[in-house]
C-alpha cells in the first residue's frame, strides 16, 4: 500500500472505500508537504482540486476590515479543507469512477431506468421521434410513492432526498423525451407527512416540485411525493406543438366496478414492482443481449451520472431557494 492509498483510506474510511475506487483515486492524487504559514489557496481563487489534511493542522481564515486575520476553522487530520467545491455541481465523483472503471476493464454498465423498456414508454418515444405531435415543448413527469420514508432518509446528506429516492426515473424520462440535458432547475420542497423529522431534520422534504429548462429550449416539470398512501402513481405528459401524449396507468387491474348507487371503483396501483414488471424483464433480457453481442447498453453510466447531477442541483435549489444552472 502506497502512502497515497493510506492517506485516502484515512480520509474516506478504510471500511467505506472500495479497492477499485482507491486505486482510481490514487492515480489522480498527490501528497504535498507544506511549510508552516504557507498558503494553499486564497479566498475567491478559482480552484478545481479537493484538499484534505493528512497530518498536522490547517487554518481557514478571513481578513477583516482592519486587515487582520480572523481564524474561522482549525482543521486536523482527515479533514477536507474545501468541501464546498463538491457542492458546485461537478459531475459526481463516484459516477466518474464507475464509468472509468467499467471502460478500463471492459465491463457492461447499465443503469436500471426501466421506463425506457416499458412498452408504452417505448411506443411514446417512437411517436415523438416520428414527429406525430410536432416538436416537443414540455415534458411533465410525476412519481408519488405510498411508502412512509424511513428515518435514515430524513438526513438529506445521506439519502439525497425524495428527488433521488422517487424522482430519479422522472429525471431520466425528461432527458429521454427531450433529447437534451438539463440547463437550469428550480425546486421547492416541503415536509407535509413526516412531523417526527421536523425538529432534527428541518431540511427534509417529502413533497417536491421541480421546474427545468433544457439546453435545446424545451421545458420540464417534475413532481414527487413520499407517503401519499393512496397508491403508486407514475404518469407522464409530453406536450408538442401539434399534439400531446399521456402516459401511465393507475389501475392495478383492468376492471371497474359500477354499483346501483351510482358509484364506481377500481383498484389503484400499489407498487412499482407490479406497474413495471414487464419492463424489468425486458431490461434484464436486453442487458444479457448486450453481453452476448458485445454492444453498449441502451441506458449507460452517463445517464445515471446526469440524473445524480440533476438531483444535486435540485437539492441545492430547495435549500437555497435559487435557480441553479448546470
Amino acid at each position: 500500500m502506497t502512502d497515497i492509498e493510506g492517506s485516502l483510506k484515512m480520509i474516506f474510511g478504510a471500511e467505506e472505500i472500495r479497492q477499485s475506487s482507491l486505486e482510481h483515486l490514487s492515480r489522480y492524487s498527490v501528497l504535498l508537504q507544506m511549510k508552516k504559514g504557507q498558503h494553499l489557496y486564497r479566498e475567491r481563487e478559482e480552484i478545481v482540486t479537493v484538499y484534505a489534511v493528512v497530518s498536522g493542522t490547517a487554518a481557514l481564515y478571513k481578513m477583516n476590515a482592519m486587515g487582520e486575520k480572523k481564524v474561522i476553522f482549525v482543521l486536523g487530520k482527515g479533514s477536507i479543507l474545501n468541501e464546498e467545491i463538491l457542492q458546485d455541481l461537478p459531475e459526481p465523483v463516484s459516477c466518474e469512477i464507475m464509468e472509468a472503471a467499467a471502460k478500463e476493464y471492459h465491463v457492461k454498465l447499465q443503469v436500471a431506468f426501466m421506463r425506457r423498456f416499458d412498452s408504452a414508454f417505448t411506443e411514446a418515444k417512437n411517436v415523438v421521434d416520428a414527429g406525430e405531435i410536432g416538436d416537443v415543448v414540455m415534458v411533465r413527469s410525476n412519481t408519488r410513492g405510498p411508502s412512509i420514508p424511513k428515518p435514515w432518509m430524513y438526513d438529506i446528506k445521506k439519502s439525497n432526498g425524495p428527488l433521488a429516492e422517487v424522482n430519479s426515473h422522472d429525471i431520466d424520462t425528461l432527458r429521454w423525451f427531450t433529447g437534451s440535458e438539463f440547463k437550469t432547475v428550480y425546486a421547492i420542497g416541503g415536509n407535509y407527512r413526516c412531523p417526527d423529522a421536523k425538529q432534527d431534520f428541518p431540511d427534509f422534504y417529502d413533497n417536491v416540485i421541480l421546474a427545468a429548462g433544457f439546453a435545446n429550449g424545451m421545458q420540464g416539470m417534475i413532481d414527487g411525493a413520499q407517503g401519499v398512501l393512496y397508491g403508486y402513481d407514475a404518469r407522464v405528459e409530453i406536450l408538442g406543438t401539434k399534439g400531446c401524449i399521456f402516459l401511465g396507468k393507475t389501475q392495478e387491474r383492468p376492471i371497474t366496478v359500477c354499483r346501483s348507487d351510482m358509484h364506481s371503483y377500481e383498484a389503484f396501483t400499489n407498487s412499482w414492482k407490479f406497474l413495471f414488471k414487464d419492463a424489468y424483464l425486458e431490461e434484464d433480457m436486453d442487458f444479457v443481449d448486450c453481453i452476448l453481442t458485445d454492444r453498449e447498453p441502451k441506458v449507460t453510466g452517463h445517464d445515471g451520472k446526469m440524473a445524480v447531477k440533476v438531483v444535486n442541483a435540485g437539492n441545492l435549489s430547495v435549500s437555497t431557494g435559487q435557480i441553479i444552472t448546470l
